[in-house]
């Protein structure tokens, strides 16, 4: 018992038994072989993990925020007219 605590690294206190997580995939019917069982899980993961990066490459970025956005630092042209020399002394 010791060596298999040390093993999974988890702890128990003496006399109470191990408990194992609830399993996650259950073969309802037929007989798989170890092998198509582990294709199984791939086939399954792979999905999963698809959907997921699907569903995080759907959502949108958050709106910048006006204290972050360095456009406004840029100064807009000047157009050639009245009042011209007015907005040359302005920042956006």
């Amino acid at each position: 018992m010791r060596e298999r605590e040390a093993v999974s690294g988890r702890e128990t206190a003496p006399g109470i038994p191990e408990q194992s997580p609830a399993p996650r995939l259950r073969i309802v019917r037929g007989d798989l072989a170890p092998e198509e069982t582990a294709a199984l899980v791939a086939v399954l993961t792979a999905r999963a993990r698809a959907a997921r990066a699907a569903a995080g490459a759907a959502e949108e970025p958050a709106p910048r925020s006006a204290w972050r956005d360095r456009s406004r630092l840029v100064r807009r042209p000047l157009h050639p007219g009245p009042g011209a020399w007015r907005m040359s002394l302005r920042s956006g």
